[in-house]
C-alpha cells in the first residue's frame, strides 16, 4: 500500500477551494495547501480540510510546485489546481491503484482533463486531448523550469495513463480571463526571450492565424458553437500578444 499527498496551490480562491478539496478528501492521506498570500478566506477554508496550510511566495506555477513537492509527507504526490475537481471515478481509481499490495507499475500517471469554458464543456478545439501528468512519485519528479505550461518530468521515464477524468473549470467570466491573460502572455513572452526567440512578421501574423485555423477547423472547434468560436479567437489573440510583448521586451533591452 502506498500513501498519497495531494498538493493544492492557491491564491484568493475562497469561492472554489472548498469544492476542490472535497473532491480529493476521499483518497488523500494528506492534503497540503500552498497559499501565495491570499487576502480572502482561502486559508480559513483550507483548514477545514487539513492542518498543513502554508504560505510561500509565488514566482510562477512551476517554481511553486517544485518547492512544494519535496515537502510532501508521502512518497506519492498528486497536484490539483483549485479550478479542478476529481470525479468519483477518478477518486476510486487512484484509491484502488495506491491501496494495492504491490507498488504501481509506473512512477507517474497522466490524467485526462475534461475542460469547461464559461461553464460549458468543450469537446473539440484540441481541448479534448488534454492529458496532464499529475500523479507521480515525489522523489523522481519535478516540473520544467518554465513560466507557462511546464510539464512534470519523471526521471525514470516510467509513466502511464489513468482512465478516469479530472474536471477542469477554466474561465467563468471575461474579467477572470483578462486577469489571467495579462499574466500568462507576459510569462510566455519571458519564456520566448529566454529561449532566444525573435518576434518576426510570421510570428505576429501567421502563427495567430494558424492557431485559429488549427483549433476551429482542424480540431473542429466550430462544433462547440459560440463558446468554441470565442475560445479559438482568444487563443489566437494570445499567440499574437505573447510575440508582441516579446517585441516590447527586446525594445526595452536595446541600448540608447
Amino acid at each position: 500500500m502506498s500513501k498519497l499527498t495531494v498538493i493544492v496551490p492557491c491564491y484568493n480562491n475562497e469561492a472554489i477551494l472548498r469544492d476542490c478539496l472535497a473532491s480529493v478528501q476521499p483518497f488523500a492521506d494528506e492534503i497540503f495547501v500552498v497559499d501565495s498570500g491570499s487576502i480572502d478566506r482561502t486559508r480559513e477554508i483550507a483548514r477545514e480540510f487539513t492542518d498543513r496550510v502554508v504560505e510561500h511566495e509565488y514566482v510562477n506555477s512551476a517554481t511553486q510546485k517544485n518547492w512544494a513537492i519535496p515537502q510532501a509527507t508521502h512518497a506519492w504526490v498528486m497536484i490539483i489546481d483549485t479550478d479542478e475537481r476529481a470525479t468519483p471515478e477518478l477518486q476510486r481509481e487512484i484509491k484502488s491503484l495506491l491501496s494495492a499490495p504491490s507498488e504501481p507499475e509506473q512512477d507517474g500517471y497522466y490524467i485526462h482533463r475534461q475542460n469547461h469554458f464559461f461553464g460549458v464543456p468543450i469537446k473539440h478545439c484540441g481541448w479534448e486531448r488534454d492529458d496532464c501528468l499529475r500523479l507521480f512519485k515525489r522523489d523522481l519528479s519535478r516540473y520544467e523550469d518554465k513560466h507557462v505550461h511546464a510539464d512534470v518530468l519523471v526521471s525514470s521515464g516510467k509513466v502511464g495513463h489513468l482512465e478516469s477524468k479530472l474536471l477542469h473549470f477554466t474561465y467563468e467570466s471575461f474579467a477572470q480571463y483578462l486577469e489571467k491573460f495579462g499574466r500568462y502572455t507576459t510569462w510566455s513572452a519571458k519564456d520566448l526571450l529566454a529561449a532566444g526567440k525573435r518576434p518576426t512578421a510570421c510570428n505576429l501574423c501567421l502563427r495567430p492565424a494558424f492557431r485559429f485555423f488549427k483549433m476551429y477547423i482542424l480540431r473542429q472547434g466550430f462544433r462547440d458553437g459560440i463558446p468554441g468560436l470565442i475560445l479559438c479567437i482568444l487563443a489566437a489573440f494570445s499567440v499574437f500578444m505573447k510575440y508582441a510583448k516579446l517585441w516590447g521586451m527586446l525594445r526595452q533591452n536595446q541600448p540608447g
